[in-house]
């Protein structure tokens, strides 16, 4: 940073700063923004995550303890005296400041749009983010939580205006003049610092009187519209109306009236609180003059901990989330007991002594709307114990209110695998609190599911499937996949069968079909991502010679088998003198997958060779279509979304000799070899967008070499995620989000994936 752009905070001249917390929702945005604004920043944090440390040094930010040269501290209020950093900066004469404290210099000056609240505010600042990048308006922001999609939770921005979340447990909230507040739901909280609801309110309507131009709130909220009667309004009635048209797949439209301009705008989330949240967000955004359209919100990633689930299968979702607060409490349990379709089971870590003694009536009367509830020690986040403030508190007032609900205090995961029951298809697993309890949940979805929580729905399935099929058709239970894939990286199948036959596959299929169990063919596992909790299905090998076939038809053509691999495709088709198949060469998969992915290499494509497939829907029924009724286009043919290729007919473009057809062979396998990584891979991640290719715009925004854990974006071509040797399915799948969203924020285009997701949607996962 240059002399002349160097800041002055806090009367003095400043250009290293030390963040202590600095993994923190809070500081680690404003570490961020701090690097991009040319600050030398270093930070260290007790807790340490790893994709927020990967986030840190991608800004620039060094990890590590107190510098011995350093200009400013600045912590999270969690910090306190005794930790050894803190400690030994007050004791060296160092200017220490609050978060809140910083970031309210830092913005001085600005157009700050600022949102504030209870409940929502971090959803509704990422909405607003978003909605701003979505339409190319370069504002500056920090958001108080992690994007779903990787992508960093600050950007310094180009024009006047910054959006940032403020915070009023400290009291720093006095600090901030907004040209724009919105106010999400305004619930006394933090009672810490706030002794009563007068004390709370009055910092809001200090707050109000700064702002210089809109005062935006939400009609739901009595409590702001009394303190704030001329201000805006939000909401199914307010000045900014909306209204929820439909649902379906994860994405809300809603309709647009009052001072918007009227449209439908399309949100990805789900729920009347992100309905709301959503609302607000569009509203704010309005008035920042960003020009909103349909799409404004249908790219929102989401952000980590707010209604994230962690896993879904066999009809049972286990999610988690950030609600802390009694009403953010009530208003989830409310929502999500509209779609439970068997029991709603809600695990609970108070969060702060202070706050679960002042609540804890509320707390008791928002979990009684669960069918069971357990309650976890309390999260102190710095606090010492206070008389009241424990959970057996809040477990004696749920006891008292309904005797009825099952409810137990628990000491940890294990004792919540034992405590809560098994799961069946309609159960709906919440896992609630601001603490760690999302360590805790991941914890136990790790330890429910590597166990035997529907073991024995699954241990019937199979038994099922074995009584319908002869024994040349093995079918087994928990088998492992990651090394039947290219990727090497992966859990298991819960069923997995190898069909002897046409007959005994048909029986497969219409057995998973009338128990609603989901179908997936593994090929030569190539092209695929198997999630590191495996395959919640049955996964059919065509593993017999019968399905990797190769004849040569009387009339010239070629008839193959689908298990058969490309590249023994190529081999025999250049031993028979047949030319056109060449391009296949260096693919490692089968026909099946590339009939299925139209599959393309070298300026070819599997279409290209086709005339006829002969399939199986997944009902049982055996179908062969010529090329001409089937719909294909890139990466895709759609009649294979839903059947399993048998056989196909291809057709040569030629004949030739088989010693010059090996050197077209040669010639692109030793392009191949030059152009594409050796290390393990399920080959290119994305699809190529049009006009431009993926690997370009991954390498030009700087991430060949990007690793998260073993996973790593290819030196060598940069549409290929690699795996370095150890490397997880959650760590290419961080990475995929991470390339995903840097891509994005460099050039405006969403790549799309071109690799499978084993057993789920990449929808659910980005």
């Amino acid at each position: 940073m240059t002399q002349e752009t160097a800041s002055i905070l806090f009367g003095r001249q400043t250009q290293r700063i030390h963040c202590l917390g600095v993994a923190g929702a809070g500081v680690a945005p404003l570490a961020i923004y701090l690097s991009a604004l040319g600050y030398q920043v270093s930070g260290e944090d007790d807790a340490m995550v790893g994709e927020v440390a990967d986030l840190l040094v991608n800004a620039g930010v060094a990890l590590g303890p107190l510098p011995a040269s350093c200009d400013l501290v600045v912590r999270s209020s969690a910090v306190q005296r005794g930790h050894p950093s803190l400690d030994k900066a007050l004791a060296g004469g160092l200017p220490v400041v609050r978060r809140g404290e910083l970031l309210a210099e830092v913005v001085r000056g600005k157009k700050l749009l600022a949102v504030c609240g209870a409940h929502g505010k971090t959803t509704t600042a990422a909405m607003i983010a978003t909605i701003a990048k979505d339409a190319r308006f370069p504002a500056g922001f920090l958001i108080g939580g992690l994007f779903a999609d990787g992508s960093a939770p600050a950007r310094l921005g180009s024009n006047e205006w910054v959006i940032a979340e403020i915070d009023e447990s400290d009291g720093t909230i006095d600090q901030f003049s907004p040209e724009i507040t919105v106010a999400t739901v305004l619930d006394w909280d933090h009672p810490d610092h706030y002794p009563d609801e007068a004390a709370f309110e009055d910092a809001f309507v200090r707050l109000f009187g700064r702002t210089s131009s809109q005062v935006l709130v939400s009609d739901r909220c009595a409590r702001s519209e009394r303190i704030a009667p001329g201000a805006t309004t939000f909401g199914r009635t307010g000045d900014f109306a909306a209204q929820e048209v439909s649902e379906s797949a994860g994405l809300m439209t809603l309709s647009l009236t009052g001072r918007f301009t009227p449209q439908e705008v399309r949100v990805r989330a789900r729920g009347d609180f992100n309905a709301m949240n959503a609302t607000a967000a569009l509203a704010a955004s309005q008035l920042m003059g960003v020009a909103l359209g349909p799409d404004s919100l249908q790219r929102y990633p989401g952000v980590r901990r707010r209604q994230s689930l962690l896993f879904s299968g066999g009809g049972v979702e286990v999610l988690e989330d950030y609600a802390h607060h009694p009403a953010e409490i009530r208003a989830l349990l409310t929502s999500l007991r509209r779609r439970v379709g068997r029991r709603l089971i809600v695990v609970f870590q108070p969060h702060r002594y202070s706050r679960t003694r002042q609540f804890r009536r509320e707390f008791a009367e928002a979990l009684a709307l669960a069918d069971e509830a357990y309650l976890l020690e309390v999260y102190p986040a710095g606090e010492a114990p206070l008389a009241g403030g424990t959970s057996g508190e809040i477990y004696s007032d749920l006891a008292a209110l309904n005797p009825r609900i099952p409810a137990a205090q628990v000491g940890g995961t294990e004792a919540l695998e034992s405590c809560i029951p098994a799961l069946a298809s309609g159960d709906i697993v919440a896992f609630v609190g601001a603490g760690d309890i999302d360590k805790i949940a991941r914890a136990w979805v790790g330890l429910r599911y590597r166990g035997s929580v529907d073991a024995a729905v699954w241990d019937t399935r199979a038994e099922n499937l074995r009584a319908r099929v002869s024994g040349a058709t093995p079918i087994r239970r928990e088998e492992p996949l990651a090394e039947r894939t290219t990727m090497r990286v992966g859990g298991a199948a819960r069923l997995y069968a190898e069909p002897g036959s046409p007959e005994d596959l048909r029986a497969l299929l219409v057995g998973a079909r009338a128990m609603g169990v989901e179908v997936y063919v593994l090929g030569r596992g190539s092209n695929l991502i198997v999630p590191d909790d495996g395959v919640f299905g049955l996964v059919i090998f065509f593993g017999g010679e019968r399905w990797s076939s190769f004849s040569v038809l009387p009339d010239g053509r070629v008839k193959v088998g689908a298990a058969l691999r490309l590249k023994n495709l190529c081999g025999l088709a250049a031993k028979a003198g047949l030319v056109g198949f060449e391009f296949l060469e260096g693919i490692p998969g089968s026909v099946g997958g590339a009939l299925r992915m139209n599959a393309g290499a070298m300026g070819g494509w599997m279409f290209d060779v086709v005339e006829r497939v002969e399939l199986m829907t997944l009902d049982g029924e055996l179908k062969i279509m010529d090329k001409n009724e089937m719909h294909v286009d890139y990466r895709h043919c759609a009649e294979l979304e839903a059947a399993l290729a048998i056989s196909a007919i291809l057709a040569p473009a030629s004949q030739a000799a088989g010693a010059d057809i090996a050197r077209q062979i040669d010639t692109y396998r030793k392009k191949r070899h030059e152009s594409q990584p050796r290390e393990p891979s399920a080959g290119c991640i994305f699809k190529n967008p049009t006009g431009t290719s993926a690997g370009k715009l991954i390498d030009q925004s700087g991430l060949k070499g990007e690793r998260v854990g073993d996973a790593e974006v290819s030196t060598v071509h940069a549409n290929f995620i690699v795996n370095r040797g150890k490397a997880s399915a959650g760590d290419v799948l961080e990475l995929v989000r991470r390339v995903r969203a840097r891509v994005r924020e460099r050039t405006g285009i969403d790549l799309e994936p071109e690799v499978l997701l084993y057993g789920k949607r990449w929808k659910d996962v980005l």
